[in-house]
């Protein structure tokens, strides 16, 4: 550790806590296929009991919390899922900004409506939300390379909203839940993919920092521990043994060092994606010169890191506040 407590660069910290302190017509959902529909049922059912017994929270208890609608949809590209919703705080600006991805799997029935409140939560916070839609397996075009082109795409269309709306594109960074998570992270290591590369693209939007809340770090770990059954095969066209330079493409364990801040908040009691993998890809992070931290909520599953009534919610709020370089001892802007 440093001086001031924070990770000097090239170290990884692992830190464990108490969990304290649409509407424009537009297809959401496609048919489930039955491989979709078994994710859907071990993502509802997974919970991880505590010492009294007490489930976590669910996927099911997710979907069912009002999700406030953000501010205004806008399309990023010609097709039905290239398209995000932003949420803006109160005040004239320019405001800073976090590219929120949602998770699900990978998965196109898993789209961004059960992460407005979290988004909700950071625009009263006094940062603008930028929520990303994007092809999923199932859509068409979804996967190996859609998936990853359109988050790249999607993010650097902050640019241009900063020409209509009072954005900062000069201090964003990337958040996300679960395979969101692997995509932020993705996204903050796009700059390392090779010139030219359709997943780079031309001009990479510089970041500040990302947080990955119970996020998939290592694509090749995350296959072998079967997270999200069969998704991370499908998601890269075959099992990792069998797309090596896809995998170098896609994991951002291949991209080491991302070169940026790394907050990984992960739930101690997180029954679908092991903590492990958190803590490895930390300490490869580290060796590689990264400057990570792992913070450990012990009251939280897999779920509670996105909703913003949680307990997790001032880790969550901390993490992406601290990198944008606001005092998280501020008092909190509220939206009127």
């Amino acid at each position: 550790m440093g001086p001031s407590g924070a990770p000097e660069s090239g170290e990884g910290d692992v830190r464990r806590a108490g969990s304290g302190g649409d509407d424009d017509g537009r297809p959401r959902r496609h048919a489930r296929r039955p491989a979709i529909r078994g994710m859907l049922v071990l993502l509802l059912q997974a919970t991880a009991p505590g010492a009294a017994g007490q489930a976590t929270m669910t996927a099911r208890d997710l979907l069912a919390l009002p999700q406030p609608p953000a501010d205004h949809r806008v399309g990023y590209g010609p097709g039905p899922r290239q398209l995000g919703e932003l949420s803006l705080p109160k005040g004239g600006g320019p405001h800073p900004v976090a590219v929120v991805i949602h998770g699900g799997c990978w998965e196109a029935p898993w789209g961004l409506d059960h992460v407005r409140g979290l988004c909700a939560a950071l625009a009263a916070e006094g940062i603008a939300v930028w929520s990303l839609e994007y092809r999923r397996l199932g859509d068409d075009g979804g996967g190996w390379t859609g998936t990853f082109e359109d988050v790249a795409r999607g993010a650097d269309h902050v640019r241009e909203l900063a020409r209509r709306f009072p954005l900062d594109p000069g201090r964003v960074v990337a958040a996300g839940h679960s395979a969101g998570g692997h995509l932020a992270l993705w996204l903050a290591g796009r700059h390392r993919l090779p010139e030219g590369s359709s997943l780079r693209g031309r001009d990479p939007l510089r970041l500040r920092g990302v947080v990955s809340l119970a996020g998939i770090p290592d694509l090749r770990a995350g296959a072998a521990r079967r997270v999200c059954g069969d998704a991370i095969e499908r998601l890269l066209g075959g099992p990792p043994a069998r797309r090596e330079e896809r995998l170098g493409l896609a994991s951002p364990a291949g991209l080491l060092p991302l070169g940026l801040p790394q907050r990984l908040v992960c739930g101690a009691r997180d029954g679908v994606v092991p903590l492990e993998l958190a803590t490895a890809y930390a300490a490869a992070a580290g060796e590689a010169g990264d400057e990570v931290t792992v913070q450990v909520l012990d009251d939280a599953g897999h779920f509670e890191l996105v909703d913003p009534e949680s307990t997790a919610w001032p880790a969550v709020r901390d993490a992406v506040r601290g990198l944008l370089g606001l005092d998280s001892g501020s008092e909190t802007r509220r939206r009127e």
